[in-house]
């Protein structure tokens, strides 16, 4: 959507007579859109003056197109500045820029290859590097309209950072962010010429075929061409999205659901339920690649980022370009109040579960799963609601049923829907019997271990455990330590340089905030993964930590749950605060999700002495 569009000779006026900020908040305010708080508004105020002053050279013509707060589609994000026009050559083009008011800024890490620390918003920050922030969204607007590619429209990225100290250059200048750099050049605030002469590279007349962005902005979004191909290329001989069994049936029946979708226009639900491992997630990947090669507006979203991250990561295999490509096709519920009614064809929620009601900013939100039904014609909910980890959690089938009744859409669940092969675990349904045994979940049956070929073993020192799975990620980077709720963030709050602190001098501390690929990041193993980060992915061996939260009493013959024991720290699962019933549920859920994400093999360690004991007769029991 566009907000402020106009020539350079208006954009000139307007900031000449001190009126371009008030006109794009205006602008802002007609289109319904939030923004335009304080200091957005003194953004404006501060950057445009100088993007008047790039600007000043008669060689840019007076009627090249400006765009201010362009909002990329079906998003809330918006681009700051967009100047069109055509080349000496006769080439259309849209330069892309990026601007940003910062003097200075600093490297996080190697591994943070996205990322630079800076002071904005009254505090330091770790945020997007100009450049990378620049080159994906011309990305994400070439990838959204076939109209592009068959106008041969250029979309160049750059960042403008006018402020920016030279003493500072080396920090966005290393290495380690090339890749963005050589797509989107950035420029600081001793390069106005360079600024200029790249732009003048690109925009050197008015377009022939009128406003470019006008064009581009009112052509049906939808994938390109382009990108369709990429994505074909990535899943080609990915043996990690292979579809087998049941799979296959419900990936035929969404097919022939979202054709009677799109030929009568009309409104429909599935609900595709299945337990751990029965491969909810590799089903919705191939549902993308198959709608997006029918060139449909089809996303994947989960609320948690860990998922997407890493299914990104897996798919473009660790290419930071090619995860750029394909990466709007991934989403967070979040921010879908915003889209209009069917704006996508099909949104593929996965982790539905974990879908809550209006939390942490989301302006317009009020309930996620109600967004994600209105805002697509098609809408696919993979759901184990039995995966339900916190008081906020909301996504049900009931919710679901509710939702799409109010909206008039049709409902589809039906034994078809149903996933019951199980594909982790070594294919194991009775170890998925056996986690329910360990935590008393259902009725108790006994297991036969003749046939089961996973590997599980109870440790009673955690290093010895942690030392186990070591050996085992040597072999694939595919084994990592999980715990539940009980210990603090004391890293993150500057409280000591651990986290989980054990007996025989066991240390470790929580996966770090900002490692979204912790899962398969080779530098990530030493540190425990929280539910929130292990949820809906798995390994090949998972080592997990029960803690005081989950004891045995050995005169009841019971698991007990405890939810005192839970972090103070925890700002996220609200057991704490909840009944004893509903926090005995998600305490157990948390672990039963914890247990079933190992494809061969689950270690165990319990600080409860008598629960150990519990899981290891289990286990002599039923070996015999």
């Amino acid at each position: 959507m566009i907000v402020y569009n106009t020539s350079k000779k208006q954009f000139d006026y307007d900031v000449e007579m001190n009126q371009i900020s008030d006109i794009i908040y205006n602008k802002l305010r007609e289109k319904g859109l939030s923004g335009g708080q304080e200091s957005e508004y003194n953004a404006w105020q501060n950057s445009l003056p100088f993007m008047k002053m790039v600007l000043n050279d008669k060689e840019i013509p007076e009627d090249a197109g400006i765009t201010i707060e362009y909002q990329l589609p079906r998003t809330s994000k918006r681009v700051d500045f967009i100047i069109s026009g055509a080349d000496k050559n006769g080439n259309d083009n849209v330069v892309v820029i990026e601007l940003k008011q910062w003097q200075k800024a600093e490297k996080i890490d190697d591994e943070m290859l996205h990322s630079v620390r800076t002071y904005t918003g009254h505090n330091y920050r770790d945020v997007s590097h100009p450049s990378y922030q620049a080159y994906s969204y011309a990305v994400f607007i070439k990838n959204s309209s076939d109209q592009i590619v068959d106008q041969h429209i250029g979309v160049i990225p750059c960042a403008y950072l006018h402020n920016y100290e030279p003493q500072y250059l080396d920090a966005l200048n290393d290495k380690i962010y090339k890749v963005w750099y050589d797509e989107a050049p950035f420029f600081i605030k001793n390069q106005v010429m360079e600024m200029r002469n790249f732009i003048k590279k690109y925009i050197y007349k008015k377009s022939t075929n009128g406003d470019l962005l006008y064009e581009i902005d009112n052509g049906r979004i939808k994938p390109s061409k382009a990108l369709q191909d990429y994505l074909v290329s990535l899943m080609k001989g990915n043996k990690e999205f292979v579809l087998l069994d049941d799979q296959v049936v419900a990936f035929d029946m969404c097919k022939l659901i979202m054709k009677q979708c799109l030929k009568d226009m009309k409104k429909r639900t599935i609900i595709i339920q299945g337990g751990p491992g029965t491969g909810k997630s590799v089903l919705a990947i191939n549902l993308l690649n198959e709608f997006t090669q029918q060139k449909l507006n089809a996303s994947y979203v989960t609320k948690n980022s860990a998922p997407r991250e890493v299914y990104l990561n897996l798919l473009a295999n660790s290419d930071l370009k090619k995860a750029v490509n394909i990466k709007q096709l991934f989403r967070s519920p979040f921010g879908l109040s915003h889209v209009p009614e069917n704006a996508y064809d099909c949104l593929i929620v996965d982790e539905a579960h974990r879908l809550v009601k209006k939390m942490y900013g989301d302006f317009y939100g009020e309930n996620q799963v109600k967004e994600c039904i209105a805002a697509s014609l098609f809408t696919i909910f993979l759901i184990d609601e039995d995966q339900r980890i916190t008081n906020k959690d909301i996504g049900s089938i009931e919710e679901i049923h509710k939702w799409a009744n109010m909206l008039g859409s049709r409902v589809i669940e039906n034994e078809s829907t149903i996933l019951r092969s199980q594909f982790r675990c070594n294919g194991s349904d009775q170890y998925i019997q056996l986690v329910n045994d360990i935590l008393q979940i259902g009725e108790f049956i006994e297991i036969d271990f003749s046939d089961l070929n996973f590997d599980i073993k109870v440790f009673d020192d955690p290093n010895e455990m942690r030392d186990f799975l070591r050996e085992k990620n040597k072999e694939h980077n595919k084994a990592r330590m999980v715990a539940g709720y009980c210990y603090d963030w004391n890293v993150k709050n500057k409280r000591g340089d651990f986290d989980i602190i054990l007996e025989n001098g066991f240390k470790a501390k929580w996966n770090l905030e900002d490692d979204k690929l912790w899962a398969v990041n080779p530098k990530s193993f030493e540190e425990v993964g929280c539910i929130h980060t292990a949820q809906g992915l798995e390994f090949d061996y998972v080592g997990v930590i029960i803690g005081k939260d989950v004891r045995f009493d050995e005169s009841k013959g019971e698991v007990i749950t405890d939810r005192t024991m839970i972090s103070k720290d925890d700002k996220s699962s609200g057991i704490r605060s909840s009944s004893d019933k509903l926090a005995n549920v998600l305490i157990k859920n948390t672990y039963k999700t914890l247990l079933t994400r190992g494809q061969k093999g689950c270690y165990i360690y319990c600080e409860d002495k008598p629960l150990a004991n519990y899981i290891k007769k289990l286990l002599g029991v039923n070996n015999g």
